[in-house]
C-alpha cells in the first residue's frame, strides 16, 4: 500500500504566519500531556511566586497609610514581619518552578528524540535517498534543543508574564482606575514591539536552523570521505567549504542576536516612561489630596513588578521563535509517512520454497526517470540467476524491488506465487537475504556485526556463518578474535574482509532467498567461488 508523502513544513509555510505559529504552538503544548503532573507543579510554583510578589506592594500601601501616617508602631511591626515572610516564601517558589520546568523540558526532549528516531527508522528508502544526514542530525539535536528551551524559557516564562500582567491590571483598577487607564494605554506599545520583533525573528531562526543542518552535512561528508580528501589533497578546499558555511551560520546568528538585543532595552524604556508618567500624575493627585501616598507607592511598585517579565520579554520572544522554528522542522519529519507500508490484512510469509518471479515489472524513481521497463524474471528454488548489464542499467534496482525497498510502478513481484505487496515487510525481509553493494559495518565488534540480524545467535552459529563466508580463519587470527573492534564503518578491515562480514551477516539469517548485489567484487576469485558453493 502506498501512502502519500506529507510534509507539514510545506503545508504550514502556505498558511498565514499566525496560523502556522498557532498550529505549531498547540502541537508543542501537546508534548506536555504525558508529563502533566510535573507541569502542573511548575505552574503552581509560578502562581504562588507571582501571588507572593503581588502581596508586598499592598502591604507597603497599608503600612504607609495606616502605620506611618497614624504613628501605629504595631502596624509597622506587623507589616514588616509579613513582608519578610512573604518575600522568603517568594524566594523558595522560583527554585521549585525552575527545577520542575527544566525537568519537564528534559522529559519532553527525551520523548521527542526517541519518537523522532523511531519514526526515521520507519521511513522508506525514497525518503532517506533525498534527505541529508546533516539536516536529520540537526533535527535530532539543534531543533529538539530549541523546543526543550522553549518550554521553560519561552512557554512558562511567558505564562508568568501573562499572569503578572493580568493580576497587576486587576489590582491597579482596584487601587485607582485613572492610573490603571494610563498604564493600559501605554502597555499595547510593549505588545506591538514584541509582535513585530517576533515576526522578524522567526524566519531568521528558521534560516539559522536550516543552515546549521547544512553545516552538519558539510562536516559529515568531510569526515566520512576523509580518505578521498587525503587522496586528492583537498584538505584546504574542505576547510574553506566548512568555514564559508560556518560564516553563513554566524552571520544569521548575529542578525538574530542584534534584533533580540534591541528588543529588551526598548521594552525597559517604555516601562520607565510609563513609571515616570504614573509618578507625575499620581504625585499631582497626592498633592491635591485626591490619592493617598500609600496607593501611589503601591501603584509604582506594581508597575516596577512588571519590570522582570518586561526585561526578559526579549529573551522570551527569542526562545519562543526558536522553539516554533524547531517545531516546524521536527513535525515536518514526523508528519512524513513511509511510502511503503504493509497492506491491510497482510500476512506473514511462511514456508518459503524460493520461487521468485518478476512479472512485467517497470519502475521509475521519484523524479520520473524510468529505470526498468516490462522486466520478467523467473528464478526456481535452488537456481542461481546472474543479472548482467551496463553500469546504471538497473541491476541493483531489480534486487531492491525484491525486499520492497521500492515499489514497482507496474507489474508485480511474487515469491512462491504470493504477491510481495500482500505480505508483511518483516517476514519478507527475513526470507530475502540481501548483501548490499555498498557494505556498511557498525562501530562494534566483529561478532556484533555478524550477529546484527540475529541478536541471540550462538557462537556456533556465528562461526558457521563466518566459515561459509571464508572469514573464520581471518577472525581467529585477530588479537581479540571475534571480539575485535572493527571501527567506524569497518575502517580497520579491507574491502574484501568487509564484504565477507556482510555475507556472513546475511547468511546467519538463513534466508530462503539469497541476493548478492555485486558483493564479492573485492574478494579474490577462489574465495568468490567457495562462497558461491
Amino acid at each position: 500500500m502506498i501512502c502519500p508523502k506529507r510534509e507539514t513544513s510545506k503545508v504550514l509555510m502556505a498558511l498565514d504566519s499566525w496560523k502556522a505559529n498557532l498550529l505549531i504552538f498547540i502541537r508543542i503544548i501537546g508534548l506536555l500531556r504525558p508529563h502533566w503532573v510535573p507541569t502542573l507543579g511548575a505552574v503552581i510554583s509560578m502562581v504562588l511566586s507571582t501571588g507572593f510578589a503581588l502581596i508586598v506592594p499592598w502591604l507597603l500601601a497599608w503600612v504607609i497609610d495606616t502605620g506611618l501616617r497614624h504613628g501605629q508602631f504595631s502596624s509597622l511591626l506587623l507589616a514588616t514581619g509579613a513582608i519578610l515572610v512573604t518575600s522568603s516564601l517568594r524566594g523558595l517558589c522560583p527554585y521549585g518552578q525552575g527545577y520542575v520546568s527544566q525537568a519537564v523540558s528534559n522529559l519532553v526532549a527525551y520523548d521527542l528524540r526517541n519518537r523522532l528516531n523511531a519514526h526515521l527508522q520507519t521511513l522508506s528508502f525514497s525518503f532517506h535517498d533525498e534527505a541529508e544526514t546533516g539536516q536529520l542530525m540537526s533535527r535530532l539535536t539543534v531543533d529538539i534543543e530549541a523546543v526543550r528551551n522553549f518550554i521553560p524559557l519561552g512557554l512558562l516564562r511567558g505564562l508568568v508574564a501573562l499572569v503578572t500582567f493580568s493580576a497587576v491590571t486587576v489590582i491597579l483598577f482596584r487601587l485607582d482606575w485613572h492610573l490603571a487607564m494610563v498604564t493600559l494605554i501605554c502597555l499595547p506599545i510593549l505588545v506591538l514591539l514584541s509582535v513585530q520583533v517576533g515576526r522578524r525573528l522567526r524566519p531568521i531562526w528558521s534560516g539559522v536552523q536550516n543552515e546549521t543542518g547544512a553545516l552538519g552535512t558539510v562536516m559529515q561528508e568531510s569526515l566520512s570521505g576523509m580518505h578521498v580528501v587525503k587522496a586528492f589533497a583537498r584538505e584546504d578546499f574542505e576547510i574553506a567549504k566548512y568555514e564559508a558555511k560556518n560564516r553563513e551560520v554566524r552571520e544569521l546568528n548575529m542578525g538574530a542576536m542584534r534584533l533580540s538585543a534591541w528588543n529588551q532595552p526598548l521594552m525597559v524604556l517604555v516601562l520607565n516612561v510609563i513609571t515616570v508618567v504614573i509618578v507625575w500624575i499620581g504625585g499631582i493627585a497626592v498633592i491635591g489630596h485626591q490619592l493617598s501616598l500609600g496607593v501611589l507607592v503601591a501603584v509604582t511598585q506594581y508597575i516596577l513588578l512588571l519590570g522582570t517579565p518586561v526585561r526578559s520579554f526579549g529573551y522570551m520572544v527569542t526562545w519562543f521563535m526558536r522553539g516554533l522554528s524547531g517545531g516546524i522542522r521536527i513535525f515536518g519529519v514526523l508528519d512524513t509517512q513511509p511510502t511503503i507500508t504493509d497492506a491491510p490484512g497482510a500476512k506473514a510469509l511462511k514456508h518459503v520454497k524460493g520461487y521468485v518471479r518478476f512479472e512485467n515489472v517497470s519502475f521509475a524513481y521519484g523524479n520520473g526517470r524510468e529505470v526498468l521497463q516490462d522486466i520478467t524474471i523467473d528464478a526456481q528454488p535452488g537456481q542461481i540467476i546472474a543479472i548482467l548489464g551496463a553500469t546504471g542499467s538497473g541491476k541493483s534496482t531489480i534486487l531492491h524491488l525484491l525486499p520492497r525497498f521500492y515499489e514497482a510502478t507496474s507489474g508485480r513481484v511474487t515469491i512462491d506465487g504470493q504477491d510481495i505487496r500482500k505480505v508483511t515487510q518483516t517476514s519478507l525481509r527475513r526470507n530475502v537475504g540481501l548483501v548490499l553493494q555498498d557494505v556498511f559495518l557498525f562501530n562494534a565488534t566483529l561478532r556484533d556485526n555478524i550477529a546484527y540480524g540475529v541478536a541471540r545467535a550462538t557462537d556456533e552459529q556465528i562461526i558457521a556463518a563466518a566459515k561459509i563466508a571464508r572469514l573464520h580463519d581471518f577472525a581467529i587470527g585477530l588479537p581479540d578474535g571475534y571480539d575485535t573492534w572493527v571501527g567506524e564503518r569497518g575502517v580497520t578491515l579491507s574491502g574484501g574482509q568487509k564484504q565477507r562480514v556482510a555475507i556472513a551477516r546475511t547468511l546467519l539469517l538463513n534466508p530462503r532467498i539469497l541476493v548478492l548485489d555485486d558483493s564479492t567484487s573485492s574478494v579474490d576469485m577462489e574465495t568468490e567461488y567457495l562462497i558461491q558453493q
